[in-house]
């Protein structure tokens, strides 16, 4: 598995970015990659790194191992069911980073007992900090193995059970604008007391960052760290107490389960 070679179907925002991201972190040469696009202009910058680009997704299919399908959810039906005949189960398996698109979904078009992969990462996978969670169906040992580092590359991967991939999508991928929306709020409170745009934006920024990597290097709980910056009677636990009046940890609370509930309609 370990030299196998890559096809990406589908050269967008989130297929080019997964190909840059195993470039730079070395996971697979350039030149093993192939992004398939019917625009192959749009591709160039790839092409500069040696990657192979192409419109025809049968030969780029027949030419590698691994099958990343990055197309848009409507066209996945369509563009899959015309490549049904080159996939082989005893050489491919195909990982799906599509939103919505089952393992049963993908077995009834490809329907060739191929290991079938579904991915759901974040938009931080083009820096190579996403958090991807996995599920498959069919797999080997190795082959789950292959695609966990083939991730983790990119930043951490988790494997879940796939009824737990809305939950992933809402709390992983809808979780970059919640966090975002926080340091916005963060960065306009640090205006009104003084900062300039730039400077507070950049403060909120790295706290955040800061924060979440006491938890993940740690391994702690975000109240033990919480507990050691409220002194009593200080200003960091009269500002907490404000939020929470103020519904702050219910309004996010609510706002994840609504997200939740939204995609599964």
């Amino acid at each position: 598995m370990k030299n196998s070679k890559i096809a990406i179907i589908g050269g967008g925002n989130l297929g080019a970015a997964i190909a840059e991201g195993l470039i730079k972190s070395k996971f697979i040469l350039p030149q093993h990659i192939t992004v398939t696009r019917r625009n192959v202009d749009v591709l160039k910058p790839l092409q500069l790194l040696g990657v192979s680009v192409t419109s025809d997704n049968k030969e780029a299919i027949q030419n590698s191992d691994v099958v990343i399908v990055a197309l848009k959810p409507y066209n996945v039906k369509e563009v899959l069911e015309s490549l049904r005949g080159d996939f082989q189960s005893s050489r491919h398996i195909v990982i799906s980073v599509v939103t919505g698109v089952l393992l049963k979904d993908l077995g009834a078009i490809i329907d060739h007992g191929v290991p079938l992969f579904r991915a759901m990462p974040n938009t931080a996978i083009a820096i190579q900090e996403s958090v991807t969670c996995l599920c498959h169906h069919g797999a080997s040992g190795e082959q789950v193995n292959y695609v966990t580092e083939l991730f983790g590359k990119l930043g951490v991967s988790i494997n879940i059970d796939e009824k737990l991939m809305d939950a992933a999508t809402v709390l992983g991928a809808c979780g970059i604008a919640y966090a975002l929306r926080f340091i916005r709020a963060s960065t306009q409170g640090g205006i009104e007391i003084g900062f300039d745009a730039k400077t507070a934006n950049l403060i909120a920024a790295q706290t955040v960052k800061g924060a979440a990597e006491l938890l993940l290097r740690l391994n702690r709980h975000p109240e033990e760290e919480i507990d050691k910056v409220t002194t009593p009677k200080g200003c960091t636990i009269a500002g907490l107490n404000e939020m929470e009046h103020q519904g702050f940890s219910s309004s996010l609370i609510k706002g994840i389960c609504t997200s939740f509930e939204k995609i599964g309609q």
